[in-house]
């Protein structure tokens, strides 16, 4: 590959970048795809000098994009020598006898699993981040370190208290919960719920009934920690299917108000009519992405001794907090609260302390007012765009999320499409994979969170071009 070749492909990546992005985060992502998508390991890249004037950048802001590759390990340089590409190995390359892990491990990784990729034109599960609040952020952190504070860097034990009651007036407000600040236990993300869930509530062998098609990141954990999985098939509008001899169940895991992958409501009658045929001893619920009209379809009680309600503040405010929340039954908080204290040695003290702020002062009611009026619109933008597509049997209504679903046919082979579109730029999820075994059903899953605007219409444009190209 000669150099023009490379200069023309990070051009044609960084235009792809969402505008509103600073120039060297823009930099930063098109390299970064470059190396993981499209250049060999060993490239030796342009000078700095030629990429600067190819991009339109002063040579000050590609030397910090580069220097954010280099600590990411995905560039190398020497002094006089230039710089070149040294992509990841990825699982696969490496020889199955230098990896001796564990059978847990290796159904793991041999499933779906997090992408290489979290950025670019419609990846799910990413919200706004461009748009985040984060001089309020930043300002809020310099008020809470200060002497006076220093205990804010000890251990969390039990996690922060007004947190706690932040998180409890939060459910109140936009989740028509009503429960004590006991029964919450701050965990650091949705994972680390359910891992604790599982860890304190099961014992390897037993059985977790999921929803299919289903959260992949929860079935990665239930796995990992030696649980056997059933996955009951799910329609909107037509409830669960029920296995033919269901044995004992320990826990169920079903999503909250709305559901992922498939991104629209779910049923909290159904949610019932499913556990009472199965009779599991526990019931998680993963309110994973809301509104704060949609609390009827929670099956969650706070009184009762079998439910649990695992939330997170990384879908709401920016992926990298992973800071969330767990509320469990009374008679479960004290134990839980020891047990993950045991396991995972709690602390982000300032973290806790500089959200429960921004919870207080009104800042995360407005963020999320103003963010899901954004993404309604967006997912408006993006359906318009696809639901006249051939082959395709539905796309999700628009909601305030950001994930939308597009289901095929099911003879669609939607992991070779994600594939062909990703070559494109087109960062999608296949649902297949996430699917039961006689879940014949195949699509889409995408996010709207990191494209807005007319840098949304276009892209949504290209989507649709790309896809009638292979549908037909």
């Amino acid at each position: 590959m000669d150099r023009r070749q490379v200069v023309h492909q990070l051009e044609q990546l960084y235009a792809l970048q969402p505008e509103r992005l600073s120039k060297q985060v823009r930099i930063e992502q098109a390299l970064r795809q470059a190396i993981t998508q499209q250049w060999p390991s060993g490239l030796r890249l342009p000078s700095h000098r030629q990429l600067a004037e190819a991009l339109g950048v002063s040579r000050q802001t590609l030397a910090l994009a580069v220097r954010t590759l280099l600590e990411e390990a995905l560039l190398k340089t020497a002094h006089g020598q230039g710089t070149w590409t040294c992509r990841p190995v990825t699982a696969s390359a490496s020889p199955a006898g230098n990896t001796p892990l564990s059978v847990r491990a290796r159904r793991v990784l041999d499933g779906p699993g997090a992408s290489m990729i979290q950025s670019g034109a419609f990846v799910p599960g990413i919200p706004d981040i461009a748009q985040f609040p984060m001089r309020k952020w930043r300002q809020l952190y310099s008020s809470v370190t200060v002497p006076q504070n220093a205990l804010l860097l000890s251990y969390s034990t039990g996690g922060y208290g007004p947190l706690k009651r932040a998180i409890r007036d939060f459910l109140a407000r936009w989740r028509n919960l009503s429960c004590d600040i006991e029964q919450i236990i701050i965990t650091d993300g949705t994972h680390n719920g359910i891992e604790l869930c599982a860890m304190a509530l099961a014992d390897v062998g037993d059985t977790v009934a999921m929803e299919s098609p289903c959260y992949w990141g929860a079935r990665n954990v239930f796995t990992a920690t030696g649980l056997e999985i059933q996955m009951l098939a799910w329609q909107p509008g037509q409830g669960h299917a029920l296995p033919a001899s269901p044995g004992p169940v320990k826990l169920a895991y079903l999503t909250g108000s709305h559901h992922y992958p498939l991104s629209v409501p779910t049923s909290a009658i159904d949610k019932q009519r499913l556990c009472d045929a199965l009779t599991p001893a526990y019931i998680i619920e993963d309110d994973y992405e809301f509104n704060r009209d949609d609390h009827a379809n929670l099956l969650f009680d706070p009184h009762s001794e079998r439910h649990l309600l695992v939330g997170s503040f990384s879908k709401m405010m920016f992926p990298g907090l992973r800071l969330g929340y767990l509320v469990v039954p009374r008679h479960l908080a004290g134990p839980m609260n020891r047990l993950r204290s045991e396991l995972f040695r709690e602390g982000r003290m300032l973290d806790q302390a500089v959200l429960a702020q921004f919870i207080f002062d009104g800042d995360l009611d407005a963020w999320c007012r103003r963010i899901q009026r954004d993404y309604l619109g967006r997912q408006q933008v993006l359906h318009d765009q696809l639901r006249s597509l051939p082959q395709v049997r539905s796309v999700s209504p628009p909601t305030s999320a950001i994930s939308l679903c597009l289901e095929f046919e099911p003879h669609i082979n939607d992991v070779l499409i994600a594939q062909t579109l990703l070559k494109e730029h087109l960062i999608v999820r296949p649902l297949s994979p996430v699917c039961a075994k006689g879940d014949l059903r195949s699509g889409l899953v995408m996010g709207v969170g990191m494209l807005s605007g007319e840098t949304l219409v276009r892209e949504a444009q290209r989507l649709r071009r790309c896809l009638e190209a292979l549908l037909r």
